[in-house]
């Protein structure tokens, strides 16, 4: 393996220090001012190489970056580099970030100028080397590719450079770091897997450990443990060590203990618990837990007091690239605090509670998974509840664990990250690692990134950047720079109301957080309205200036309210927003949807006044009224607010007002009965104003009786019986207050119930539900009945619907079981007689509906049921006859009704169904239904002939032949025979009728006499009609087309082509002989000759069809003789009229029965030869003596069919031909086609094919590559076929493993490589002394058995006529076959050479 670019520089740096000593370098040659103290690596390194602001740290355990301003920043882009491992480079992929905003910049990313500085100054100037690992504690120690490690303070200050270049040059790079709890004391793990430790107190060198773990691996991680005698390494062989540190007598000395072999799987990663400073004391310290991570499975093992393993779980599946990450955290839950154990392997992260239990022993329990979509290369904890993952296109996520939600994503390109893959891949040793640890190594980053105390470092090839938590304050302030004022307040509020994310610098208590966080959030509006103004565009479209406000000002009224500021709202915001006329007017409709929703309910006097004034000035009058019905107006201008809200028509205000302001619940009501009293007193029609003011008050009404108020809400508790007194008071005046004399008595019921009868008395219907133990209530009841009473009955202005409205009403209060009213029985019989009067045929249907709804609630008690049937018999009332009827089951007399009512005569065939199939009823009243329906079936298929038929075959089957005889009307019985016998689906498809051939003779009779053109329709639907007899009907009518069907249907095809022939003969003879007749050569008699022609060319065409038809069903299945008997006449009877309408008819027709006859030509032509055809025409006596002219049409024609019937032949031969040599020829040139072994070993025995010298073996190669012994394939059982063949077949031992191992079995066979061509190929060995030139190689070319037979079956098909089965055969079996040489012989002499023919010339 070559040198890295890092050995190289190495290399190049040592050399020149070794010059730098040898040679003298004369001081004024080369200007060099005298120094009294040379300077040392520490003051070089300390050189800044510009201003920069000290790193300032709180304490010695928490790095502060509050100060450092002078570079943080949210990165946008992806890109890094590998220290010293070029390969890295591949691994970059850049990606679009669409992560959303959601929770402000949760993140402050801070470059350390200083650190980072000096990195690039140490490479630079002493040739320090690439950084190559950090860690951070109370101080910041890098690592670098030249075995330095370089220790800051907390100003970024280098307090300690560590090692020396020459070290370096021996260990190699800085592998891993630690520090130890108290800050005092250094490990440095080295690529060459030396460990060393250093005081970091006077940067003196403690210790180097040699043989710690076993040489030639490099350390990948060293960690110290809580105590500082125990520390933990993990070397490139994937083993882990317990390193113990020990001082006796003055001697230091380490122990080293195998804690983990790597090879029971190589471990990666290894994280001890290391205990903050507030859990020093936790019972869990005890233990000295210590997490590893292999390539398989994390394991959880105990130090202390001896070791064990606490738990082991396996991964999920995941890429084998991935790179397993351990992180620990002590997190609080249910009052106690425990550690948990992060760990992931790809995009799971997974979450272990680790307790000690009262027994002593570990308690580990699984928690909640955290999905991601990506695959994580670094997973640190920044709290007890956030989680900063690094994914491998180096996209930072900042995740809140108990959500599972990604707050924040960055990209880490300007970081460049170190990558460990040089220590994973062990390059400064000589690469001894496994594959699957070099894979891992690629995205390993493990120590370039250490957290610390809430805080993360990353570090990159020139810089070291740290990531915190920005606090609340923070947070809130970046989106105000940034001018998002609409975010910084909802995220303000969740921080308010406690829902915010990774919360940094709050109270715990939620009174002082809210408190707090409030009067932020007050600051925040104000500063937001203040900008709005400033950004507000001068000049411009009012829209503009419009949308500008509407956008923000909901926002500062919204959260005005949440923080129950109205004071603030109306005060100092309103105040500040007026000064703008759009934004004051935007400010005043923002309010509604807050009113509205019952947000804000109390104005103050000048806010209601300006929003008075600002609806009524942009005639916004209906959000007004919305607005008002929400309001407190205890404290507005009552007076004004009624004017307004009546003058614009703001009714539901305006009762609002009255209702809410001044408890007046009457004053309403008059208003409204003002408007609407007159026109309905006059008897004009309401306009759609009056209607709904009209409606208004229905509703109004209701809702007062109801003890509701209105439009919303409800009466206050100790109003609600006053209420309703009053308006029952109000309703059941005599008189209204500004009555004249001729005023109607009870103005406000009469007026109500003129307005909408049905309405007003639901409404007292509910009224009257509430009543139940008031008796003060009861009285009302009863005065409004006898009011009602008193007014419309004997009052002619009210329809008989209102009426009977008022009766179905009392009957139904009458109904109740607990009924307090009383009704004079005389009232009813009197409405019955207004209803029923036979005089009066207006409103036919609505006095009918009306009496049967008072009939179905009850009245029915109240009447005498035989003078109710005469009364409604006589008025024609049929539907309460039929009530009348079915309570007295007489329902036989229903049908009589049914029959009688116009409106209702189609629904009588679903009631005779469903009362003859539903149960429930008796025989005795079904056999009367049945008896009633025989008595009036033909005025029931008169009606609708398909529901008769349908009611017969279902009920009546056994009447059938009695109702068809008593039908005397022709055409009524083929209508319903038709009906009664079409074929049906589903229950009743199977039944069947008596004497069913005879009804289906009868309709055929019927058919021919009454509809000739639906006879062929039936005969062809029909199977029931005996065929003679069918035969003898249709031909007594002369059906010519039906009965050529039928004897077709027979099976005499002569007898229906002669009567096919004779239709045609005769339509030919009218169309020809037709023409000859005199007309009158008038417009109107040619116009008439000429559709009489089209009609007869039509039926002459129709004609011809048909017995073409025949024609063709016939000649299938009829000999060359009688083919010929039927043809030869149908082209004789068309070639004769042809002559005749040449000689007498038009030209036009000539041209039509010309190419009728070029039609029969064509369509023979399929069943009789050309030639047959052509001697039949000149056989001919008119055409036997020389006039061939007149038929010469007919032979060119025939000729021309000829012709493109050959042109297609040969075309579509020669595209076979062309695909089938195509298809050979690559066929061929696969076959032929030579191998190319993939490896120059056998796949079984995995030796060389040439193994042995002296013996002769035979070798076989699969099309897939793979090479194999003869003898090894065989010893594998890797040969099928049948045993008779005389050559096996054989398949790739190692493609037949991968699909399921190795069955002989023709199923799993099909998946294998098999054999098509082999090839012998045998060398002859000579005698040592042989000459080399003497040697010669036979080469037998031989197929196979198999190859054999289908070489014969495609000889036999190549001389067939088809060649379509042929392509599709070799298509198929190409596809599925891969080809295999059989090379037995000595590949092994050094002549051998494969003799291969040039490849097959191929057409494209």
């Amino acid at each position: 393996m070559s040198d890295s670019p890092d050995a190289h520089s190495l290399l190049s740096a040592s050399s020149q220090l070794n010059l730098m000593e040898v040679d003298v370098i004369d001081d004024k040659e080369f200007d060099i001012p005298q120094v009294d103290t040379p300077p040392t690596l520490e003051s070089i390194l300390n050189e800044l190489e510009g201003e920069e602001e000290p790193f300032v740290l709180e304490d010695t355990c928490v790095l502060n970056t509050d100060n450092i301003d002078a570079y943080s920043c949210d990165t946008s882009s992806l890109a890094s580099s590998d220290s010293g491992d070029p390969a890295h480079l591949k691994r970059k992929k850049r990606t679009l970030d669409l992560n959303a905003v959601v929770h402000g910049s949760v993140l402050r990313q801070s470059l350390l100028k200083g650190i980072s500085a000096q990195i690039v100054s140490a490479a630079d100037k002493v040739d320090a080397g690439l950084p190559t690992a950090i860690t951070v504690s109370g101080v910041i120690a890098v690592g670098t590719s030249h075995g330095l490690a370089l220790v800051f303070d907390n100003n970024q200050a280098l307090r300690l450079c560590l090692g020396t270049k020459s070290t370096g040059a021996e260990f190699g790079a800085v592998s891993a770091l630690s520090i130890n709890h108290d800050c005092s004391r250094l490990l440095c793990g080295f690529a060459r897997g030396q460990i060393t430790m250093w005081d970091l107190a006077n940067g003196k060198l403690l210790r180097t450990i040699n043989d710690a773990h076993p040489p030639g691996t490099a350390i990948l991680h060293i960690k110290f443990t809580d105590d500082p005698t125990l520390a933990v390494c993990n070397d490139s062989g994937g083993s882990v060590f317990e390193l113990v540190f020990r001082r006796l007598m003055g001697m230091r000395s380490c122990d080293s203990r195998c804690l983990f072999s790597g090879s029971k799987g190589e471990v990666c990663c290894i994280e001890p618990l290391r205990t903050p400073p507030d859990f020093r004391d936790h019972p869990i310290t005890h233990y000295s837990l210590l997490a590893m991570a292999s390539l398989t499975k994390i394991l959880v093992i105990g130090l202390k007091p001896s070791l064990k393993v606490w738990m082991t779980f396996p991964y999920s599946k995941s890429d084998p690239s991935s790179v397993p990450q351990l992180a620990w955290q002590f997190v609080p839950a249910q009052k106690t605090v425990n550690p948990v154990l992060a760990f992931c392997k790809g995009d799971t992260v997974h979450f272990l509670l680790v307790k000690k239990e009262e027994t002593g022993t570990i308690h580990v329990i699984k928690q909640r998974q955290l999905h991601l979509t990506c695959d994580i290369i670094s997973l640190s904890w920044i709290n007890s509840r956030t989680l900063v993952l690094v994914d491998s296109h180096e996209k930072l996520q900042v995740v809140d664990r108990p959500s599972q939600e990604v707050l924040e994503t960055l990209d880490l390109e300007q970081v460049q990250l170190v990558y460990n893959s040089r220590h994973f891949k062990s390059l400064a040793t000589g690469g001894n690692v496994s594959q699957a640890l070099a894979l891992v190594g690629e995205k390993a980053c493990y120590q370039s990134v250490s957290s610390y105390a809430g805080q993360i470092v990353y570090l990159g090839t020139k810089s070291a950047h740290i990531m915190t938590l920005r606090t609340w304050r923070e947070r809130i302030d970046c989106l105000m720079k940034q001018e998002h004022f609409v975010e910084a307040l909802s995220l303000a509020w969740s921080f308010h109301e406690g829902t915010a994310k990774a919360v940094v610098g709050l109270f715990g208590d939620p009174v002082k957080r809210k408190r707090v966080v409030a009067d932020t959030m007050v600051e925040l509006v104000f500063q937001f309205a203040e900008h709005v103004l400033k950004k507000c565009p001068e000049q411009g479209k009012i829209q503009v200036m419009e949308q500008h406000f509407q956008d923000v000002i909901p926002v500062l009224v919204d959260y005005c309210l949440l923080l129950q500021r109205a004071d603030l709202l109306f005060n100092q915001l309103y105040s500040q927003l007026a000064e703008n006329m759009v934004a004051k007017g935007i400010f005043l409709e923002s309010l509604e949807s807050y009113i509205v929703a019952d947000r804000l309910g109390h104005l103050t006097t000048p806010i209601m006044r300006d929003l008075l004034a600002h609806y009524h000035s942009t005639g916004k009058m209906e959000s007004l009224e919305r607005c008002i019905v929400h309001l407190d107006v205890t404290n507005l201008d009552i007076q004004q607010v009624v004017q307004v809200c009546w003058e614009n028509q703001l009714h539901d205000a305006m009762i609002y007002v009255f209702n809410s302001g001044m408890n007046d619940y009457i004053t309403p009501m008059e208003k409204l009965f003002a408007v609407i009293s007159p026109p309905l007193k006059s008897g004009r029609s309401l306009t759609d104003e009056e209607v709904v003011m009209g409606n208004k008050l229905l509703v109004y009404i209701s809702c007062c009786l109801a003890g509701r108020a209105y439009p919303l809400g409800d009466i206050l508790e100790d109003l609600v019986v006053q209420v309703k007194n009053q308006v029952f008071e109000f309703l059941i005046r005599l008189h209204s207050g500004d009555s004249s004399e001729e005023e109607d008595v009870f103005p406000f019921i009469r007026s109500l119930l003129h307005f909408d009868t049905r309405e007003f008395l639901n409404v007292l219907a509910m009224t009257f539900e509430d009543f139940k133990n008031d008796k003060q209530a009861l009285e009302y009841q009863q005065r409004i009945v006898d009011i009602l009473l008193q007014v419309m009955v004997d009052n002619s202005d009210f329809t008989p619907s209102q009426v009977g409205g008022l009766f179905t009403f009392l009957a139904r209060q009458l109904a109740k079981p607990d009924n307090t009213l009383f009704v004079n029985r005389k009232l009813f019989d009197q409405v019955l007689d207004f209803l029923c009067c036979p005089d009066d045929d207006s409103r036919h249907a609505e006095r009918q509906q009306v009496l049967l709804e008072l009939l179905h609630v009850g009245g029915v008690v109240q009447y005498n049921e035989e003078r109710l049937l005469a009364l409604a018999e006589t008025a024609k009332f049929y539907q309460i006859c039929e009530f009348l009827y079915e309570k007295n089951n007489m329902y036989d007399k229903i049908i009589d009704c049914y029959l009688r009512d116009p409106l209702r005569k189609g629904e009588i065939f679903g009631y005779i169904h469903n009362l003859l199939c539903m149960p429930g009823y008796s025989l005795e009243e079904k056999q009367t239904v049945l008896a009633k329906v025989l008595q009036h079936i033909q005025e029931l298929i008169a009606l609708d002939a398909s529901n008769s038929a349908d009611l017969v075959l279902f009920h009546f089957t056994e009447e059938a032949q009695q109702i068809i005889s008593e039908l005397q009307d022709d055409y009524l019985l083929m209508k319903f025979l038709s009906c009664l016998l079409e074929p049906r689906e589903g229950l009743h498809s199977g039944t069947t009728l008596p004497v069913e051939n005879e009804l289906h003779e009868l309709l055929l009779d019927l058919l021919c006499r009454l509809s000739p053109r639906q006879i062929l329709s039936f005969l062809q639907t029909s199977q029931h009609y005996r065929l003679e007899e069918a035969i003898q009907i249709v031909e007594k009518y002369h059906h010519n087309e039906a009965l050529a069907y039928l004897l077709e249907k027979k099976g005499d095809f002569q007898g229906a082509f002669t009567v096919l022939l004779k239709t045609l003969k005769e339509k030919l003879s009218l169309l020809t002989f037709g023409e000859d007749r005199g007309v009158e050569e008038t417009e109107e008699g040619l116009k008439e000759e000429e559709d009489d022609t089209k009609t007869s060319l039509s039926t002459v065409k129709d004609s011809l069809k048909n017995i073409i038809d025949l024609c063709h069903h016939s000649s299938e299945n009829l000999y060359q003789q009688e083919r010929e008997a039927l043809w030869f006449p149908l082209l004789e009877t068309m070639m004769f009229f042809q002559r005749e309408v040449k000689q007498h008819g038009s030209p036009h027709t000539f041209e039509v029965i010309r190419e009728l006859t070029m039609k029969v030509l064509n369509c023979m032509s399929s069943f009789i030869s050309l030639p047959a055809i052509i001697q039949r025409i000149l056989q001919d006596p008119v055409y036997g003596t020389g006039k061939l002219a007149e038929i010469q049409g007919l032979i060119l024609g025939m000729l021309d069919t000829f012709n493109y019937e050959q042109t297609l032949l040969e075309t579509t031969t020669s595209l076979l031909n062309h695909d089938l040599h195509w298809s050979l020829a690559h066929l061929h040139a696969a076959v032929t086609k030579g191998l190319h072994p993939r490896q120059d070993y056998c796949y079984i025995c995995l030796q060389h094919y040439k193994r042995r010298q002296d013996s002769f073996e035979e070798i076989i190669v699969f099309s897939c590559g793979h090479l194999y012994h003869f003898q090894c394939l065989q010893q594998k059982d890797c040969g099928w076929g049948s045993a008779s063949q005389h050559q096996p077949r054989w398949s790739c031992y190692k493609c037949s493993s991968s699909h399921g191992g190795r069955s002989g079995s023709s199923v799993k066979l099909l998946h294998c490589s098999k054999s098509l061509a082999q090839t012998h190929v045998t060398s002859v060995h000579h005698d040592a002394g042989a000459e080399a030139d003497k040697k010669k190689v036979f080469v037998e070319a031989t197929l196979n058995l198999q190859q054999e037979q289908s070489w014969d079956q495609f000889c036999s098909f190549y001389k067939g006529p088809s060649r379509l089965s042929i392509l599709s055969q070799l298509s198929h079996g190409h596809s599925n076959e891969k080809m295999v040489f059989l090379i037995p012989g000595e590949l092994r002499t050094e002549n051998f050479s494969l003799k291969l023919s040039p490849p097959p010339l191929l057409e494209d």
